[in-house]
């Protein structure tokens, strides 16, 4: 079984094979010099006080090779689950060939073995190893992404550290479950991915925000999370202030929410992600013609205004990592269970 599992999968192993090498023959050249480039200047600009310029300068030059590796860790387990899962059992099926192998003294159970240990263990390995390494090359970028695509943010956590793994061993064992219901090689295939990202998307809407009781704390307003204040007058000339997903000493958190408050803790409602402070425009340090700058700011947090937030610390990156690999993990164990039970009483 071993021999011919590696017959009917070695073309694709190879092929997977030679393009982790490219990835990570390309990932070995320009990995250093990415780091030292961060390293140069980060110590260039802690001396004039300029590095959040330097972060903006530094990740938009390398913005569009960042994006391409995190999207390839983000559809590889889905191409596995599609190209590897999907037609483990419809191609047996549709070709009529499992009638020949399950009437030899292999059984059935010993035949999706096999496979499974085979073709998952290597599907793990690939995703493991890819993921890792755009986790070491983006090391660099991962401390100077704007908040959006920090490391916390769920576009970019699902791309690094082990929870690759835990997705690709998923989609593995999901496809080979759709193939054995549909017994159709295209169906299967559909249904795969359209099972797959469904809970891909609702594993960070629904679940991840859960995995650790978020922190809920107030800070005063500054540069690291207001994003905007200005004056409007067609609502009696109040201040209006735009707050960013970012909290004040905790850099890279994931923010899960985040509202301005008043003095007396009443969160204020949003009109275009504005929110109106009462505070003066007609003098003092937010009137025109103060330029609402950094006088503004000392005044509305002088009068109370503060922003409210929720959010996971990036402290928790790792133990999200190991928390949400293990949900994946215990998933595909599930699966795994059933398509044992059902190869042995309903496929035939």
């Amino acid at each position: 079984m071993i021999w011919l599992t590696w017959r009917q999968f070695r073309g694709s192993a190879a092929m997977m094979a030679a393009l982790l090498v490219i990835l990570a023959t390309a990932l070995a050249l320009t990995g250093p010099g990415l780091a030292s480039d961060y390293s140069a200047g980060i110590a260039a600009c802690t001396q004039d006080n300029t590095c959040d310029r330097f972060y903006d300068h530094f990740f938009d030059r390398h913005e569009t090779s960042f994006m391409a590796l995190t999207l390839v860790v983000l559809l590889l387990p889905a191409l596995a689950g599609i190209f590897w899962g999907a037609p483990l059992i419809t191609r047996e099926l549709e070709a009529g060939t499992h009638l020949m192998v399950w009437n030899q003294s292999i059984t059935r159970g010993r035949w999706l073995a096999v496979k499974l240990g085979f073709m998952g263990l290597t599907t793990v390995a690939v995703a493991g190893l890819c993921g890792l390494m755009v986790t070491w090359w983006s090391d660099p970028l991962d401390k100077s992404a704007a908040e959006k695509l920090a490391l916390m943010a769920p576009l970019v956590f699902g791309a690094r550290g082990i929870a690759p793994m835990g997705y690709a061993a998923f989609a593995f064992v999901l496809g080979v479950t759709v193939g054995m219901l549909v017994r159709r090689t295209l169906p299967a295939m559909a249904l795969t991915l359209a099972v797959f990202a469904a809970i891909q998307l609702a594993m960070p809407l629904l679940v991840r925000p859960h995995l650790m009781p978020p922190i809920t704390s107030t800070f005063e307003l500054g540069k690291t999370n207001v994003d905007g204040i200005g004056i409007n007058r067609d609502r009696g000339g109040y201040v209006e202030i735009r707050l960013k997903s970012a909290v004040p000493g905790h850099a890279g958190a994931w923010v899960l929410s985040a509202n301005l408050v008043d003095p007396s803790g009443r969160a204020l409602g949003t009109d275009g992600g504005f929110a109106a402070a009462q505070v003066s425009t007609t003098s003092g340090p937010c009137a025109p013609s103060a330029g609402a700058g950094d006088g503004c700011m000392v005044e509305i947090n002088r009068l109370g205004y503060r922003q409210q937030a929720t959010y996971q610390p990036l402290e928790r990156f790792w133990p999200f990592q190991w928390i949400e690999t293990g949900i994946y993990a215990l998933l595909t164990l599930g699966l795994t269970w059933f398509c044992f039970w059902w190869i042995r009483r309903r496929l035939s």
